[in-house]
């Protein structure tokens, strides 16, 4: 199941400001927000394979700095711990 799109922008918030992105970075961004909306969460591994790699051929680090990169990271894994069921809940 997907996250909502409004959540998966939000989630990204926080990257985009205070920041002038070029365009193939937006479009990387964008990217993240539709596989975030349709899968619900995203793996690392992910931004390295298609339909990322499609416009940077190596990655999230042929785009962006390796501490934009980072960030991108963290908040995945943010997305992540907050997608997952605790086990509290039985």
């Amino acid at each position: 199941m997907g996250l909502d799109r409004a959540a998966a922008t939000e989630a990204l918030d926080r990257f985009l400001s205070d920041r002038a992105l070029t365009r193939a970075q937006l479009d990387f961004v964008s990217l993240v927000v539709e596989q975030l909306t349709a899968n619900g969460i995203l793996g690392v591994a992910r931004l390295y394979e298609s339909p990322f790699t499609d416009s940077a051929p190596h990655g999230p680090d042929m785009i962006f700095t390796d501490e934009q990169v980072d960030g991108i990271v963290v908040i995945l894994d943010q997305v992540r711990a907050h997608a997952a069921p605790t086990s509290a809940s039985a």
